[in-house]
């Protein structure tokens, strides 16, 4: 007879039953897996952003200083080096990290295309703005008062340029300068 025969006959079904399950159990246990290539890339990968972020914030934070220091010293020639520096770190940072820090960066390039228009460099002002709008598709930076960047910047571009024209009623931007704008804009008229 069988053991498990003997066990039932006896009574003892249930523990013959816990008895046996380690044996049956020794049959399902699994093989250790190895790291697979993909686990490796992705850990490479995200130590490569890693790095790349740290890069980036080194050369903002130099960006930065250039620019506190053009304010100091109230140069054009400061503000232009700055913005140039801030641009570089976004060109420097690659297509592989453009997803993180998008806010962050959003905020440098934002003082890139501002301190181009504080250098006089207004067509440089509006090429930075257009990459701006190319690299942060649908969004928008909202200064303390909720005013929106994006329609601040194109309203003092377009009233640096020739037409001169009142900024549209629906435009986010402060009242102060929508005021100023409509005040060049009649006086361009006569």
């Amino acid at each position: 007879m069988s053991s498990s025969k003997k066990c039932a006959w006896s009574g003892l079904g249930p523990l013959c039953l816990l008895a046996g399950l380690p044996a049956v159990l020794s049959g399902c246990v699994t093989a250790p897996q190895s790291p697979t290539d993909e686990g490796i890339g992705y850990r490479q990968a995200r130590f490569q952003q890693v790095q790349q972020i740290r890069a980036y914030r080194e050369c903002r934070d130099h960006g930065v200083e250039v620019d506190r220091r053009a304010r100091t010293a109230a140069r054009a020639g400061g503000y232009l080096a700055s913005a140039r520096i801030l641009e570089g770190c976004e060109t420097d940072l690659g297509s592989a990290a453009a997803t993180l820090a998008v806010e962050e960066r959003m905020r440098a390039f934002g003082l890139a295309v501002q301190n181009r228009l504080k250098g006089g460099d207004v067509e440089g002002a509006r090429a930075a703005l257009d990459r701006f709008r190319e690299g942060f598709t649908g969004r928008d930076l909202y200064f303390e008062d909720g005013t929106s960047f994006l329609d601040t910047m194109e309203a003092l571009l377009a009233a640096g340029g020739d037409g001169g024209r009142a900024p549209p009623s629906t435009a986010n931007l402060p009242t102060a300068l929508k005021d100023e704008l409509r005040r060049v804009a009649e006086w361009r008229r006569r």
